[in-house]
């Protein structure tokens, strides 16, 4: 089936077959992001090292800056982005106690 861009969509299995091919495409760089914390949980030296709320800060902002830039909701995206950290944050966690 072909994807069609979100403007180009007529019916709903338009709509549905292009949300369900970037959902994947989601997850797919959702993994290459955490794989990303893998390499922090290796690299940095300490646990407390982990959580930096610095860090979190600028991640979230340059997330909430490309919404604006892309015209889509930046409330949302600086939601989404807080609970993908955050998340991030756990994962690197238990991978830095794992090693």
């Amino acid at each position: 089936m072909t994807i069609l861009p979100g403007p180009d969509c007529t019916t709903m299995t338009d709509v549905r077959a292009g949300v369900d091919a970037l959902d994947r495409d989601l997850v797919a760089l959702l993994a290459k992001r955490f794989a990303y914390m893998d390499a922090a949980a290796r690299i940095k030296p300490e646990r407390g090292h982990v959580r930096d709320e610095d860090r979190k800060t600028q991640v979230i902002d340059n997330a909430r800056a490309e919404a604006v830039r892309l015209g889509v909701p930046e409330a949302v995206i600086a939601d989404l982005w807080e609970r993908l950290v955050e998340a991030s944050i756990a994962y690197e966690l238990a991978a830095f106690d794992r090693r």
